[in-house]
C-alpha cells in the first residue's frame, strides 16, 4: 500500500467511525414501557410470565427479558442457535439438558445454554422461579421449540 493509499484508507475509516459515533446516543427505555406476556401455552406448562427488556438489533445480536414460572410451571423442550445465558434472581428452579439429571438452581446461579443444546428449565415443584434470560439470535432467530417437558421427566431426580 503506498503511502496515500493508505492515509487515504485511514482517513475514511475514521470519518466512517465519526459518523458512527455522531448518531449513536444512550438509549433509555423506561421499566413500565415493556409489557409483560404470559407464556405460550405450546411452549410452557403452567403459569408462566415473560417480561421483555431489550430486543434484538442492529447494536446488539441478543434479547433480555425476566421469566417466571409459578411453581411447577416449566419451558418445553428447546434449543437456541445462539446459547442463552439465565441468571436465577428469586426462587429455585430446575433444569436439565436431554439426556442429563435434572439440576437444581436457585438465587445467583447462572446457567450457560451452549448453541443446539437441547434443554428445558422451569420453577421447583414447590417453589416460583425468576430467571434473568439473555439469548442470542441467529437471522433474527433466538429458540427453536421442541414437545413438551412430561411430568414424569419433570419429576426425575
Amino acid at each position: 500500500m503506498t503511502g496515500k493509499t493508505h492515509y487515504l484508507s485511514l482517513l475514511l475509516t475514521l470519518c466512517a467511525f465519526s459518523a458512527q459515533s455522531q448518531d449513536a446516543q444512550v438509549k433509555i427505555t423506561p421499566a413500565d414501557s415493556q409489557r409483560a406476556v404470559y407464556g405460550a401455552p405450546e411452549n410452557f406448562t403452567g403459569q408462566v410470565v415473560v417480561a421483555p427488556l431489550f430486543p434484538a438489533g442492529p447494536d446488539i445480536h441478543a434479547s433480555g427479558g425476566y421469566v417466571t414460572f409459578e411453581p411447577g410451571a416449566r419451558s418445553a423442550w428447546h434449543t437456541h442457535p445462539a446459547g442463552q445465558r439465565l441468571i436465577v434472581t428469586a426462587g429455585v428452579g430446575l433444569t436439565q439438558e436431554e439426556g442429563q439429571p435434572v439440576q437444581v438452581i436457585r438465587v445467583g446461579d447462572m446457567v450457560s445454554c451452549p448453541p443446539g443444546v437441547k434443554h428445558w428449565h422451569g420453577a421447583a415443584p414447590d417453589s416460583a422461579m425468576t430467571h434473568l434470560a439473555i439469548t442470542g439470535t441467529v437471522d433474527g432467530k433466538n429458540v427453536q421449540w421442541m414437545e413438551k417437558v412430561t411430568d414424569e421427566q419433570y419429576l426425575a431426580r
